[in-house]
């Protein structure tokens, strides 16, 4: 009978030697299997920091470029808008130097930066509607007044409504001091047709609107209209002779330009 060695077939005794795992090798191999899985999670951790900081440099990147253009496009548009500015002060000046009467109309109101404020009438006219007025201080028979109101870029006051009569009337009335102010109305030849300075006719019921009563027909002498303040704007009209020496008032339009 033979003798049967350990580990032949198959077979396993007392003898048979198999490695030992102690209690520091188990205690190493879970720190080592610790280890690589918080190797893995710094790299990915280091992985995820990379991306986020390659995309935060990205969209920086594309900030500064789009503030960069913005910046560059408003430089573009102030250059531009600083360009038409100087355009039209150069147009500013040469209108003013062209047309010295809008000086009348835009004064100079800070002499330090040449400021302007521009107003619908002259210094000393008032405006009212769109026409303006001025209430002369010099005493003259009425074609002079009328030369004087001429030479301003006027003419006497044609009064064609009741709102422009109590504007008058209330002015003159401040102003007066018991004065009598010219219009622009006559009656041209002795006795006949009344007519304002630009040569109309007086209106078909003008008298019943602006004066109480209508002049005696047949007066021989030539007769021009004057405005006496009084109580009412409908009893400050008379008619006396032109040679006399008033006050006037003078009109013109809006922005006109002598």
């Amino acid at each position: 009978m033979g003798v049967t060695r350990p580990g032949e077939n198959g077979t396993s005794g007392p003898g048979l030697l198999h490695p030992k795992k102690t209690e520091g090798s188990t205690e190493r191999d879970w720190w080592y299997t610790q280890y690589r899985q918080l190797s893995h999670y710094l790299a990915l951790l280091c992985f995820l920091l990379t991306m986020a900081t390659l995309l935060q440099t990205f969209y920086l990147v594309q900030i500064t470029l789009v503030f960069q253009s913005q910046s560059t496009l408003q430089e573009v548009r102030l250059k531009d808008l600083t360009q038409k500015l100087n355009t039209l002060n150069h147009s500013y000046l040469l209108l003013f130097h062209k047309y010295p009467a809008l000086n009348q109309y835009c004064p100079i109101t800070n002499g330090s930066t040449n400021e302007r404020e521009c107003r619908p009438c002259p210094q000393g006219w008032e405006s009212f509607g769109e026409r303006c007025y001025l209430y002369t201080h010099d005493r003259l028979d009425w074609i002079s007044s009328q030369y004087h109101c001429l030479s301003v870029g006027g003419n006497l006051a044609m009064v064609k409504s009741e709102e422009e009569q109590i504007f008058l009337w209330k002015r003159a009335k401040e102003l007066s001091q018991g004065d009598s102010y010219w219009i622009g109305l006559r009656n041209g030849n002795p006795g006949g047709a009344w007519h304002w300075v630009d040569g109309s006719p007086v209106e078909k019921g003008f008298w019943d609107i602006f004066w109480d009563h209508e002049p005696e027909k047949g007066d021989t002498r030539e007769l021009c209209a004057r405005l006496s303040p009084g109580d009412s704007h409908r009893a400050g009209w008379y008619a006396t002779m032109c040679k006399n020496s008033l006050k006037s008032i003078c009109e013109r339009t809006h922005g006109t330009l002598q």
